[in-house]
């Protein structure tokens, strides 16, 4: 089972709110692997929108996201295109 791991700086003006959660979920449930945000000693579901939430992640936020399955650089690859998307938002 692969495991691999990326830093991330929340880059939208807003930070983690209810439509990037969702955005993240959507993301990641899209594969099998498990993922998980980590922010300091916090670790949470990334498939879970109230989880992300209680990250309670502003912008400029340091988050590392891990993934861990057969599928998991896949699933860390299109999360991280969502990151340089500014997490979808203009």
């Amino acid at each position: 089972m692969a495991e691999v791991e990326q830093d991330f700086i929340v880059p939208n003006r807003l930070g983690f709110h209810a439509r990037v959660a969702a955005k993240i979920v959507k993301v990641a449930t899209q594969f099998q692997a498990d993922v998980l945000i980590v922010k300091d000693h916090t670790v949470v579901n990334g498939k879970s929108i109230l989880d992300i939430l209680s990250l309670e992640c502003p912008r400029g936020t340091r988050v590392k996201i891990i993934s861990r399955g057969d599928d998991a650089e896949e699933a860390l690859r299109a999360l991280a295109h969502l990151f340089q998307c500014n997490l979808g938002e203009t």
